[in-house]
């Protein structure tokens, strides 16, 4: 265990890029996971974290001794109660913090089962909840788009609440490199649907694409799209958010599977 009180301490330096640039954190190949619920989620499913670091004052935390427990001893790090407070963005929060590396995604040959496309979702809370919603609805593969929010940005992960560790996710992706691995009918929602997502067989394997939140999706993507649903929507509203049009979409597949 290392305890660190000094701001030049180079451990420190480190974290603090990590806390403040998505650009460091992908040239270091390292994520963030800040508060208890992530680092738990990480550990039950991955392991053991690059470095587990924790402020003094919540050293003794009931909620974080269980998982201090499960951490080697040789990955921990007691940070000055001051020093913490720069790194991290949770207020009146647990200070407790991983650093992991960030997982890499893989693009399967052919992908013949449920999937998620996110084409150009710049919002990292719509990320993160359409992560979450995916992950809920039992799908493994979830492909991001060039133009997509960082998917494992400090927001992207708080929204997605440690969905990311059980997904394949595979960033900037192409139309190109993508549309020709996919073996099963890609859908899309759109306000000029062929059917409403509720009159649409989804009991077989499909892969979905949600577009931009402004624009929707790309004309590139909906070149590839088998069949465009809509959401019934009696209230009169222009149209949903994105993640919640997901949400809606996914599980209603998983209705019509039971």
């Amino acid at each position: 265990m290392k305890h660190v009180t000094s701001r030049d301490n180079a451990l420190f330096k480190h974290l603090k890029a990590l806390a403040t640039s998505t650009h460091q954190r992908r040239k270091a190949g390292q994520s963030l996971l800040d508060g208890v619920h992530l680092a738990q989620a990480y550990v039950d499913a991955l392991g053991q974290p690059v470095t587990c670091v924790v402020s003094e004052r919540h050293y003794d935390h009931a909620e974080v001794a269980p998982l201090l427990a499960r951490v080697d001893a040789e990955r921990l790090v007691v940070l000055a109660d001051t020093l913490f407070t720069q790194i991290s963005g949770v207020v009146n929060g647990i200070d407790l913090m991983l650093v992991i590396e960030t997982p890499a995604g893989h693009l399967p040959a052919r992908i013949e089962e449920d999937c998620i496309i996110l084409d150009g979702v710049q919002d990292a809370g719509n990320v993160g909840s359409i992560l979450r919603s995916a992950a809920a609805a039992g799908i493994r593969h979830a492909f991001l788009a060039t133009g997509c929010a960082f998917a494992w940005s400090v927001k992207t992960l708080r929204a997605s609440m440690g969905a990311n560790f059980h997904l394949n996710i595979v960033e900037h992706c192409t139309v190109e490199s993508l549309a020709p691995r996919l073996a099963l009918p890609l859908l899309a929602t759109s306000s000029h649907a062929d059917a409403a997502v509720f009159d649409t067989d989804l009991r077989a394997p499909v892969a979905w694409v949600v577009g931009n939140e402004g624009a929707g999706v790309s004309d590139a993507w909906m070149q590839h799209v088998k069949r465009k649903v809509g959401i019934p929507q009696p209230g009169g509203l222009e149209s949903l958010n994105v993640a919640a049009a997901t949400a809606i979409c996914l599980f209603e597949a998983v209705r019509q599977r039971r």
